[in-house]
């Protein structure tokens, strides 16, 4: 339950930040405001580049608010929230991953 409002969370601050993110840049590249670039009358360049630039800052602000909601949650209840460990047995069980690399990680964070 608390992972699931601190990952709702930080999906919420990732979409504010990564718009707001957008907007600066793209204003700093010379453009008068944002754009839609699905819009067929928006040259193709510029369109995909917009894309380009939110698809970026999108995915660095989820994938670093999402990091920060899962080190705050491993602090307080002194694991990682479920889906996160059950990813990672998943994966060990597969072989993909080693199980002393795992767990020196966790120690460190600890």
């Amino acid at each position: 339950m608390v992972w699931k409002l601190l990952g709702t969370g930080s999906a919420i601050v990732a979409g504010i930040v990564s718009k707001k993110v957008i907007t600066i840049i793209w204003k700093k590249a010379g453009h008068d405001s944002e754009i839609d670039p699905t819009n067929p009358d928006i040259p193709f360049r510029e369109a995909l580049a917009y894309a380009a630039l939110a698809g970026v800052a999108a995915g660095l602000a989820r994938t670093f608010t999402t990091r920060q909601a899962a080190a705050i949650y491993q602090r307080s209840a002194g694991h990682l929230p479920k889906p996160m460990r059950e990813d990672i047995e998943e994966e060990l069980s597969e072989g993909g991953r080693n199980a002393d690399e795992i767990s020196k990680h966790s120690r460190k964070r600890s």
